[in-house]
C-alpha cells in the first residue's frame, strides 16, 4: 500500500463542494487545530457526538484528541473539513482513517456538524475517503457505527456500502466496500496526480 509524505501534507489537501455549492477545503489536521477540533466536539449535538464516539461524552478524550492531532501516528490520519465564516477557517466535519498494511484495509468514521447534516458534505467526505483509499492501494474501506445511527447507516447504504456484523459487538454494525477505481479514474485531483506520480516512480 501506497503511504503518504508526511514532509508535504499540503498536495493532499482537497476542495469539495457541498449540495448548495458551498467550497469547502479538506485538509490534514495536525497540532495547532487542537482547540479548534476541540470545540467542534464539544459544539456537535450529544447524539451526533455520540454516534461518532460511540459513547457519551462531551468532549473528544485527551487521548483521541492527541492522535487526531499527530499525523500518521499509528498509521492513523484526520481530515478536518473546513469553510470561510467572515473570513475565519471554521472546521464543519471530520473525517479519519487507518491503514492496515497486512489487510490491505482502509478503516474510516466522519462526522458532520449538526448545522450543516443533509447538505451533502458527509456523501462527499464519504466519496473522497474511497478516492483516497483508491489512491493508496487499499483493496477495502470500512467503517463500523452504531446499529442505531440511521444518518451514518443511511449515507453508507445510498454510497454502495454493504452491511455486516461487527466483530464482537453486537450494538454495532460494518459497513464495507471494495475499492473499485483504478489510479487514472480517481477524480479526487491532487489524490490522482499522487496515484500517477507513484506509479511512475514504481516504474
Amino acid at each position: 500500500m501506497q503511504h503518504i509524505d508526511l514532509h508535504d501534507l499540503g498536495r493532499y489537501s482537497d476542495v469539495l463542494l457541498s449540495r448548495d455549492g458551498e467550497v469547502i477545503t479538506l485538509r490534514f489536521a495536525d497540532l495547532a487545530d487542537a482547540d479548534a477540533l476541540q470545540s467542534y466536539f464539544r459544539g456537535l449535538s450529544s447524539g451526533s457526538r455520540y454516534n461518532r464516539l460511540m459513547g457519551a461524552a462531551s468532549e473528544l478524550p485527551a487521548g483521541q484528541l492527541d492522535r487526531f492531532t499527530h499525523v500518521g501516528e499509528d498509521d492513523g490520519f484526520t481530515l478536518v473539513a473546513t469553510t470561510k465564516r467572515d473570513g475565519v477557517e471554521k472546521i464543519i466535519g471530520e473525517a479519519r482513517y487507518a491503514i492496515d498494511d497486512e489487510s490491505n484495509d482502509l478503516e474510516i468514521g466522519l462526522s458532520v456538524d449538526d448545522t450543516m447534516q443533509g447538505r451533502g458534505i458527509g456523501a462527499a467526505l464519504l466519496g473522497n475517503l474511497a478516492c483516497r483509499a483508491a489512491a493508496l492501494g487499499a483493496g477495502r474501506l470500512f467503517g463500523d457505527t452504531l446499529r442505531s445511527n440511521d444518518a451514518m447507516l443511511a449515507l453508507a447504504r445510498k454510497a454502495g456500502f454493504a452491511f455486516v456484523p461487527t466483530p464482537g459487538d453486537w450494538k454495532q454494525i460494518r459497513f464495507e466496500k471494495k475499492t473499485a477505481l483504478a489510479p487514472d479514474d480517481i477524480p479526487c485531483a491532487s489524490w490522482r496526480l499522487a496515484a500517477i506520480a507513484a506509479s511512475a516512480h514504481a516504474a
